[in-house]
Formats: structure tokens, sequence, C-alpha cells
């Protein structure tokens, strides 16, 4: 798997575990802002926990491919196992498709909105940049602009002081914040989720200004139901009409929560925690690796201690997550290389000598074949054709671990000689 897909997909787990945290206990709260910065410092905090590697210690193990490389006498042909299909690839060319429509819809609103905006009469009012246009549109706020009709300019006043409120919060900041995880966590139902909840607490931290400047609060209550049926036009903006509007009244009803809710979000701490370990890979025991490797070498084959050093040091292929490839392919491109440049010794055929020849290299971080020994061999002739052509094989691409970074990789290759 790459890389870069697995380190998404584990941030996307702890988002996920950060926003259903937040929608059910702290979604009810009063806490306005606080709830806003917890809600951004703990998306980006997402982000860095699966770079840090929690490990656990495993017993290294010699173990084999379930590739078989089959050499035949006569006329008979190769048997090699069907090509993989390429899932990962398909995957990748999805997840930026969805980057890119995610991006693209952003562009177009910020395209739509800043047409509008420059459409209007601008002045400057209360610290705040006043774009009055003639039509009858719904008020809506970005950055330090306000946007709003003449018409609800004179005769709702309290609109103003609802998107002013927007303004001197910074919310459109908030807005621009969250961006990053709509584009790559765009596959996560819980990223919109929030994103909404996000739009909905800067609602409550508006209507909450207005109220504290003394307007009245059934008035307002009232103006916000009339104000109600409309259409937003734009996903980024900050807007006096919101879907959620039984929310917002009922808010404004409700009591200050108790200061102790605030300590809520440690309880995160040893969940994260958890999820953290469960999705860290194990790490070789290196102190028990080399008596095990020695033991199953030296009862095979009677490998020197270089070749132990060697296997302490590399990861087995079938444990890598992002694996080797050959040619541009997966092993199976490796198997049809081999069989291409295999012969058959003469004498071995006179003789009717057949069997399996189980061959162990490596694959260094710089592609090339190294160390290739027989664990299992048939007879002298079948082992050194199946080594000669293994030792001579051109660069691999090379094997990455879960930071990305190559790392020598293991390979056991049987070689089958099967006679007509």
């Amino acid at each position: 798997m790459s890389p870069f897909l697995l380190y998404i997909a584990r941030a996307g787990l702890y988002l996920s575990l950060l926003h259903a945290f937040y929608l059910l206990v702290m979604r009810r709260t009063t806490f306005f802002r606080l709830n806003r910065v917890l809600l951004l410092l703990g998306s980006y905090l997402c982000l860095l926990l699966p770079l840090v590697r929690l490990r656990t210690l495993q017993s290294a193990t010699v173990s084999a491919s379930n590739l078989t490389m089959v050499a035949v006498g006569g006329e008979s042909e190769a048997v090699v196992a069907p090509a993989v299909f390429p899932w990962w690839q398909c995957l990748w060319a999805v997840y930026a498709a969805g980057v890119m429509v995610t991006l693209l819809s952003f562009l177009v609103s910020s395209w739509k909105m800043g047409r509008l905006i420059c459409q209007g009469e601008e002045s400057q009012r209360e610290g705040c940049r006043l774009v009055l246009l003639e039509q009858d549109i719904p008020s809506f706020s970005w950055g330090r602009c306000v946007v709003m009709s003449r018409k609800d300019l004179a005769e709702n006043p309290a609109i103003f002081t609802h998107e002013r409120m927007h303004v001197q919060c910074r919310h459109s900041l908030d807005l621009l914040l969250f961006l990053p995880f709509q584009l790559f966590f765009w596959w996560n139902p819980l990223v919109w989720i929030t994103r909404e909840e996000l739009r909905l607490l800067h609602e409550y931290e508006a209507d909450e200004g207005v109220l504290q400047k003394g307007i009245d609060a059934t008035q307002y209550q009232l103006l916000l139901v009339r104000k109600a049926v409309g259409e937003q036009r734009f996903t980024l903006a900050n807007g006096f009409q919101h879907t959620k509007l039984k929310n917002r009244i009922a808010m404004m009803f409700k009591s200050t929560s108790s200061a102790w809710m605030r300590w809520s979000y440690l309880a995160l701490i040893p969940v994260l925690a958890m999820v953290m370990f469960a999705c860290n890979p194990t790490k070789k025991n290196k102190a028990k690796a080399p008596a095990v490797a020695e033991e199953a070498i030296e009862a095979q084959t009677g490998a020197p201690e270089e070749a132990v050093a060697a296997e302490e040091a590399a990861v087995s292929f079938s444990e890598l997550e992002n694996k080797p490839t050959f040619n541009g392919g997966d092993a199976n491109e490796f198997a049809k290389w081999v069989f291409s440049q295999l012969q058959y010794p003469e004498q071995a055929k006179k003789d009717g000598a057949q069997g399996r020849v189980m061959v162990q290299f490596t694959i260094g971080t710089d592609g090339l074949v190294r160390d290739a020994q027989v664990l299992r061999g048939v007879r002298e002739d079948l082992d050194a054709e199946a080594l000669r052509v293994i030792s001579s094989s051109p660069k691999w691409e090379p094997g990455y671990n879960a930071e990305g970074k190559a790392v020598p990789v293991h390979f056991t290759m049987p070689v089958v000689y099967k006679l007509q």
C-alpha cells in the first residue's frame, strides 16, 4: 500500500474519533469558542499522530513468497501465478479525482462570491468592509467583508450586527483552516459533518454577540424565522440564514454549561493512545531474530554468519506494506524474467533430475539483488543455474516501510525443475 494512502487512512481514523467525540459529548455545550479552537487544533493534531511510531516487538522469522517458478524440460511452458489487479493504482486515481472535485468546488464558490462582491457599492463601517447590493440577496460575510442588500440594512440593522460578529470572531479563518481536511479527507463523512458543526458554532457565537449588544431576543428570533427561507449561495461564506434554525433558537435559551465539561476532552487521550498502539505495525526483535534465522538456515544450507546478519537488518517480503517492484510490475514479472533466462542443465536432463530449489535473496535499498543463497537444493547444477539467473537480475524498485523509507527486503523464490 502507498505510504501516503496509508497515512491518509490512519489520520482519517484519528479524525473520525475526534469528530465523533465532539458530536456525542461536546456538541450541546455552550463553550462555543473553546469548541472551535479544540476542533481545529485537535484536527491538526490528528495529522501528526500517524507520524508517531509506537511499536511492539515480534520475533523475526524466515518466510517464503507464494510465488512459484517452474522450469520445464522439453516443450512445456512455465507456470506463473496470474497477475494481480492493480487495486492501489485504481484507489489512487479515485482519491485524486475526489481531491480535484473538492478543490474545483471551492474555486467555483470563491469565484462566484468574488464576482458578487465586485458588483456592490463598497464602504467602511464599524471596522468592516460593507458591500451593499440593490437586489434582495441573503446576507453573508467573508473575511472583513459584509455583503447585504440595502433593504436589509435599512429595515433590519440586527442583520449587520450579526454579520459583523462573524467578522470580529474571524470565522472565515476557521473555514480556511478546515479546508485541507475537506480536500484530503473528502471520503470521510464525519469531516463534512464536522464542517457543518463548525459553521453552526459560528452562528451560535454570532447570535450570542448580537444578544449581548442589547438587541431584544424575541424580536431577533422572529427575524431569524422570517429570514430562514432562502438559498445559501456560497459554501464558504458565513450567512445570516442557516438551515439549523431550531438549534440556534434553542441554544439562545440554553443555560451556561458546567465548567467541568471543559475537561471532557481529556477523555480522548487514552482512546487515541490505544488506537495508536493498534495501528502501528510490529517491529522485529533483533535480540531473538538472529538465533531463529541462524537455526533455520544452518539446518538447511549451512549458511555463513554474514547471511544471518543480513537477515537481521532486512524485512520479509510478505510483511512489507509497500513491496518492491520489478520492471514496473509485481513479483510475477520477475518470475517471467527468470524463466526467460533459465536454462535446464543438459546433464540434469540426461539424469532425469527434477525438484524444487528454494532460493533466498535480498533486494537492497538501491534495488540490486544481493546475498542469493540456496535454502533447500536439489543437486549442484540445478542449484547453480537458479543462483546464476537470480544473481544477474536487473535493478528492482526498492521496497518502502510505513514511513516511506527504502529498506532491504528478503525474498524467497521456489524454482521448480520438472521434466516432461
